[in-house]
């Protein structure tokens, strides 16, 4: 009698591994939605309104849209169908979506807080969902990576979407210079902190080279010593460290110009600051987990 616990035939086993992996393959691309399912039968978060949109001048996509927290959110698949026959698919194992046309290449993860497109690093403000299987996506970023120009009509509270003629915003072109330093400060200054502090960071550093009262480069401004050393990594060596991947992700959304504040210029952490002078001296602004920043 055969053993019940004996391995099946090797034939067989790559045939018993093939089924499972479409199987797989055809779940995860269900995750994504399949079907152009609507409000109806997906739940919005709680506190979400259903937003209209105008794609020049025509509504689409009714009733699949919502705003949550002053966050508009559309259906990443149902929206990139309106454009150009994408190819999308979807990652199980890193919960992310990819689509692609002739002029794109998109990625968008669960849970984040950036997209990227055409090698740019897209800011969401808000966190990007997967709602019962469909992942929904802020509306500004996935505007950009189409080329469509955005505006919000606040009187009658929805979105207005124009074509530019474009299907699909330009490859990045990053100075290698500014990711190189930018980099590296927030990392060597947030390490483990949350993205967004990492982003505060570099707004700091940002708003510091546009202000007459600092040097007019990132380089300098990081490694400026008028008043005395301005950033404690440069003193302990530490600027030098290869950065983290969420800190060059970090200083390539500050360098696409999204910024929490255009007037925060210091930041400090409270706990293990040697000085009080930025406390003391300066506005308070706001404060993400270890970081208080001040203008």
């Amino acid at each position: 009698m055969k053993h019940p616990f004996r391995p099946a035939p090797r034939r067989r086993r790559r045939l018993l591994g093939l089924m499972l992996a479409l199987c797989l393959s055809f779940a995860a691309f269900g995750a994504l939605g399949a079907g152009a399912e609507t409000a109806d039968e997906i739940q919005f978060p709680r506190g979400a309104v259903e937003t209209p949109v105008l794609l020049d001048g025509i509504e689409v996509l009714e009733g699949e849209i919502f705003r949550l927290d002053g966050v508009t959110y559309v259906p990443l698949r149902n929206f990139s169908n309106l454009f150009d026959s994408p190819k999308i698919s979807w990652n199980g194992a890193t919960n992310t979506a990819t689509v692609k046309t002739d002029e794109l290449t998109l990625y968008a993860q669960t849970g984040s807080y950036y997209i990227y497109a055409n090698d740019h690093f897209l800011y969401t403000v808000g966190q990007i969902l997967n709602l019962e299987g469909h992942l929904y996506v802020p509306i500004r970023p996935m505007a950009r990576a189409f080329a469509l120009d955005l505006t919000w009509d606040a009187t009658r509270n929805r979105v207005e979407l124009r074509s530019t003629g474009a299907s699909a915003i330009t490859p990045a072109d990053y100075d290698e210079d500014s990711v190189y330093w930018l980099s590296r400060i927030i990392s060597a200054e947030s390490r483990g902190e949350p993205f967004l502090g990492q982003v505060a960071v570099g707004n700091v550093v940002l708003n510091r080279v546009a202000s007459d009262l600092y040097p007019d480069t990132i380089y300098e401004v990081i490694f400026d010593r008028e008043y005395g050393t301005q950033f404690t990594p440069v003193a302990i060596g530490t600027i030098y460290d290869t950065p983290t991947e969420s800190a060059v992700i970090a200083a390539k959304v500050c360098l696409e110009g999204y910024t929490l504040s255009d007037s925060i210029l210091f930041f400090m952490n409270p706990r293990i600051a040697t000085s009080n002078w930025i406390s003391e001296n300066r506005t308070y602004a706001f404060t993400i987990a270890n970081h208080a920043f001040y203008e």
